[in-house]
């Protein structure tokens, strides 16, 4: 299957987390009849129930690539002009997989084996595949994680710390707010507690940055709100435990900071004839955790189209990718 079709066959799979069983479903299939045809090994790593991390390989791996198969909502059926393939998931990451794909099936005929392929579920949301993945190493010196990096070695990604801001109030008449208590009110000043928090920066990764992302609460506007709740997402660049302990005061005492993830911050390594590039989103790479060997992030498309209604891969970049994870396999498995 030509590298174009595959990541149209994959966009047209809806994937959104936590639905990835029927593309895992799919990506079995397709890893198991190239394992029968190359004497490899495929295998499915239970993540939850119908969830799977996909996993294929030839002799020992010393390079396994690597990404995700969950996308965001919406889902968008796949699309294609003279440039671009479109639609959910184009370069992050359906597009990749498919050049993942497209660059074993190279690799394995001009004789190299000593790699494998990971798909995992749930990065999207909570890395949780990459989580159940660091528990279960296959022995790899290295991991090339694949993201929209516009085909260039990334020297860093920026972390992630994502709250939920909790506030509780008494219901009254509005007539009569002296008799309530607003959770709404207590909210909006801890929110801009928090926007004024000083946020550190790195010398490769850049500042810091937050966003409050969704602000919700109330009964009706003639009620004095006895609830409401905010989440905010910090892409974190630096000392991580400074910015919790920030949060942590500014929300006190009116209102709670509950964490729901923690993903710190990656430095990374550049190889020699590669272009090279910082992002600031943020990736399975930490909770791998080094289980499956030196973690590299690549791969074709542009971040700022990822997430959007216009969401697509250019062709000529895909078909670069294969040739660059090629070239990326051959080169850290002879440095082993």
């Amino acid at each position: 299957m030509h590298v174009f079709e595959l990541t149209r066959r994959l966009i047209d799979i809806e994937s959104i987390t936590p639905n990835e069983r029927e593309i895992g479903n799919f990506l079995w299939k397709l890893l198991s009849e190239m394992a029968d045809r190359f004497d490899g090994n495929a295998e499915r790593m239970p993540v939850e129930s119908d969830r799977d991390n996909i996993f294929v390989h030839f002799d020992q791996p010393v390079v396994v690539l690597s990404t995700h198969m969950d996308t965001v909502p919406p889902f968008i059926p796949s699309s294609q002009d003279n440039e671009d393939i479109w639609g959910r998931g184009a370069c992050d990451t359906k597009g990749i997989m498919a050049a993942m794909i497209a660059a074993a099936e190279r690799l394995l005929a001009a004789g190299h084996r000593h790699f494998g392929l990971l798909f995992v579920v749930g990065e999207e949301r909570n890395s949780a595949g990459a989580l159940v993945a660091a528990q279960n190493p296959r022995g790899s010196r290295f991991l090339v994680n694949g993201e929209p990096t516009e085909n260039k070695l990334a020297l860093g990604s920026k972390g992630a710390l994502r709250y939920e801001i909790i506030a509780r109030g008494h219901m009254a008449h509005s007539a009569y707010p002296e008799l309530g208590e607003s959770a709404i009110e207590k909210l909006l000043d801890a929110l801009e507690r928090i926007r004024r928090i000083e946020l550190p920066a790195d010398d490769v990764l850049g500042p810091s940055t937050l966003n409050i992302g969704t602000i919700r609460g109330g009964r009706a506007p003639n009620v004095i709100a006895d609830q409401a709740m905010a989440e905010i997402f910090v892409r974190v660049a630096g000392d991580i435990s400074r910015i919790r302990q920030k949060v942590k005061n500014a929300a006190e005492p009116d209102v709670a900071a509950k964490e729901v993830l923690m993903i710190p911050s990656a430095h990374l390594r550049a190889l020699e004839g590669f272009e090279t590039t910082v992002v600031a989103f943020t990736t399975d790479i930490p909770a791998f955790g080094g289980a499956w060997g030196e973690p590299f992030l690549i791969g074709p498309g542009s971040i700022h189209v990822a997430h959007t209604a216009e969401e697509r891969i250019s062709k000529s970049e895909l078909l670069d990718s294969v040739a660059l994870y090629q070239r990326l396999v051959e080169r850290l498995s002879s440095s082993a």
